[in-house]
């Protein structure tokens, strides 16, 4: 087994160095067959195979290389599991955002031309990466999308009754039946969201960040839980400006030749936004020191949108300091934050 050389922990937040790897390979994997690009460092371009889809083949490939090596793939609904399966037998995983990679739209389009492209790509430095991670807080990733699936899935359901009672009432000679079983499924949604908010309360009993998030105004239990299952690691958001673009709470300037073209959103995280617009919204109908903060800002002449938007950047920026610091919250920071004696 291939001992890592270069860890997550070392890269986090930061670009790797091509000339660390001896070897650039990049994987493109189907439920059929797999494509497989490889370059050394000194060849202008790469060799590219194709095998049936086997785990075990491409372990073994790999470990015929010697020297570092470096893997990439794009980002797909297997890209966790062939991380957890491939990390150990390589010395770096870049796993990529399809989005991203415009170069393989264009001209002819096969899993082996695609590896290719990837391949140079790579070696060009050019893949933006997707965060991926060996941590124990995937587990509860896994639960919070499950929760999130439930939700929308009773919403739907709800609307659904909503709706036929509008159109039909409850005459008619199919619509009590359809009544009947919607009702059953509603009440079988409501015992299982119940299920999961235990075990929600279970993790914030238990773990270190989820008690040190719950004091912030306006995050609660489900909140909470949903800020760190996507988080996980708040080390690799160097600045906070980063996190906050992966919020959707700000948006990038777009200029050129000296002109400004306005500005547009980033690709974000909508559950986080929606998590950090909701928390504000909950923290400015208290009592608390983040509607003081609220208040401030009005006296100021801040818009009422504009400072609902300024309360939600700032309860992000506290989550993020305390994720990525495990500091306590400090509720009048916003003192400091606005210069506001």
């Amino acid at each position: 087994m291939r001992l890592r050389k270069v860890t997550s922990a070392e890269t986090k937040g930061k670009s790797f160095l091509l000339e660390e790897f001896d070897h650039y390979v990049a994987l493109d994997w189907s439920q059929e067959t797999m494509a497989i690009a490889h370059m050394r460092r000194r060849d202008k371009e790469p060799v590219v195979f194709e095998r049936g889809s086997e785990l075990k083949v491409l372990k073994q490939y790999l470990r015929t290389l010697h020297g570092t090596i470096v893997l990439t793939f794009e980002e797909t609904t297997t890209a966790q599991w062939l991380y957890l399966e491939l990390r150990q037998e390589v010395d770096r995983i870049v796993i990529c955002n399809p989005y991203m990679n415009r170069l393989l739209s264009a001209g002819p389009k096969t899993d082996k031309i695609d590896a290719a492209k990837l391949c140079l790509l790579l070696r060009a430095g050019l893949l933006t990466e997707v965060f991926h991670s060996d941590n124990s807080l995937y587990e509860l990733r896994l639960l919070v999308s499950a929760y999130r699936d439930l939700v929308q899935a009773s919403v739907r359901a709800l609307n659904q009754r909503s709706a036929l009672l509008r159109g039909h009432g409850d005459s008619g000679t199919h619509a009590p039946f359809i009544l009947e079983h919607l009702d059953k499924s509603l009440e079988l949604y409501r015992h299982a969201k119940q299920e999961y908010q235990a075990k929600f309360e279970d993790f914030c009993r238990h773990n270190k960040q989820l008690k040190l998030l719950l004091p912030v105004s306006g995050i609660g239990t489900i909140a909470a839980v949903t800020i760190l299952a996507t988080v996980v690691d708040a080390r690799r958001f160097p600045r906070t400006g980063n996190y906050l673009s992966y919020c959707g709470l700000v948006k990038l300037e777009h200029s050129s030749g000296g002109r400004s073209y306005g500005r547009r959103k980033p690709q974000y995280s909508r559950s986080l936004k929606a998590v950090y617009k909701i928390a504000a919204l909950a923290a400015i109908r208290g009592n608390n020191p983040i509607r003081e903060y609220y208040e401030v800002l009005l006296a100021r002449g801040v818009a009422k949108h504009h400072a609902r938007h300024q309360i939600a950047r700032y309860i992000a920026t506290v989550t993020y300091g305390i994720l990525k610091t495990g500091t306590t919250y400090n509720p009048y920071q916003w003192r400091t934050y606005t210069k506001v004696a």
